[in-house]
């Protein structure tokens, strides 16, 4: 078996930010990279307005509303917004990208958007010629056991962001 699961969990900030420092790594390299960004359907944030400059390399789709998900109870469109995302992954590695980002996988997981078996097993079937990225927090154990390598993001020090946090910075 390849050793090709990176799982990014924890508090701390920085997830998505590191999945995003290897999406720029590899498009420099001229690799494929397809990146899901589940719960997420903020247009306004970087990383998404970014992603039309790093064609033909890099591929992203939102699979979220605009509104946070309500992680006590997550609703229906949740729910299905988060089983489109994963169908579309299936789709996407089909065409085995180089790399596969997963954002917010761990907590759609952890929420009940997805079940974690199913991801499980869906990562199974990714070819080995594919890195998968994981993020989120609150990852499963079942997922950290699957993964070859997990990181746990701890902030031992973070203010309050007041509003939507710092453009450039926070998102």
């Amino acid at each position: 078996m390849a050793k090709n699961i990176y799982l990014w969990t924890g508090n701390g900030w920085g997830k998505t930010t590191s999945a995003l420092g290897v999406v720029l790594r590899a498009v420099g390299h001229k690799k494929k990279v397809v990146m899901v960004q589940f719960m997420k359907g903020r247009k306004f944030i970087g990383e998404f307005k970014a992603r039309t400059r790093l064609k033909p390399y890099f591929e992203m789709r939102q699979f979220g509303k605009k509104d946070f998900v309500n992680l006590k109870k997550p609703s229906e469109s949740d729910k299905k917004l988060a089983r489109k995302g994963l169908e579309f992954a299936k789709k996407a590695i089909k065409k085995k990208p180089f790399l596969l980002i997963l954002d917010e996988i761990n907590i759609a997981a952890a929420v009940g958007l997805l079940e974690v078996n199913e991801i499980v097993s869906f990562l199974g079937s990714v070819p080995k010629s594919t890195t998968v990225y994981l993020t989120g927090r609150y990852a499963p154990k079942k997922l950290m056991k699957r993964a070859d390598y997990v990181t746990e993001i701890r902030a031992v020090k973070q203010p309050k962001i007041s509003g939507k946090g710092k453009i450039g910075i926070d998102y």
